[in-house]
């Protein structure tokens, strides 16, 4: 089941907290410091275990090229398996076709800070970095209902 979050006026206008991720090569990185020249990001959050998950951004990698060429926008997949599945993540990319940034919350720091307690969870950032819209879930054509949102702010 997919639940639509209609933003409140506290979810408007949020900024990404002060909380380190890390690269798939175990760097660590400030999500504050993920920027995309003043152009929409979409930050999704998925499990290599979770079926909605793969499904929604695999679907989204079908459209991917055009809607970054229409709108300049970018994907950033947050990763949440722990430290027993985290070693899934590295091949499951590389066996998917996604040209997205993917990163990894094995502690699930980032996802608490952003109140992510079930996974699909996506988020977009307008062109200043503030949470602008979320979506928790996925059914088929959600999709749908994020492109048009990043149409909405983008340039």
């Amino acid at each position: 089941m997919s639940v639509l979050i209609i933003p409140s006026m506290l979810a408007q206008n949020r900024s990404l907290p002060n909380v380190k991720i890390k690269t798939l090569d175990g760097k660590s990185i400030n999500i504050q410091t993920i920027e995309n020249d003043g152009n929409p990001i979409v930050i999704s959050f998925w499990a290599t275990w979770c079926k909605p998950c793969k499904k929604e951004l695999n679907t989204i990698a079908e459209y991917y090229d055009d809607w970054k060429e229409e709108t300049g926008m970018k994907l950033v997949a947050i990763s949440i398996d722990d430290s027993r599945s985290m070693s899934k993540v590295a091949p499951y990319i590389n066996s998917s076709d996604w040209d997205y940034e993917v990163y990894l919350d094995p502690n699930r720091e980032l996802a608490r800070a952003l109140s992510v307690s079930t996974v699909p969870h996506t988020f977009l950032l307008n062109k200043d970095g503030e949470i602008v819209w979320e979506h928790r879930g996925y059914i088929d054509g959600d999709e749908q209902i994020l492109y048009k949102q990043i149409l909405k702010i983008s340039k």
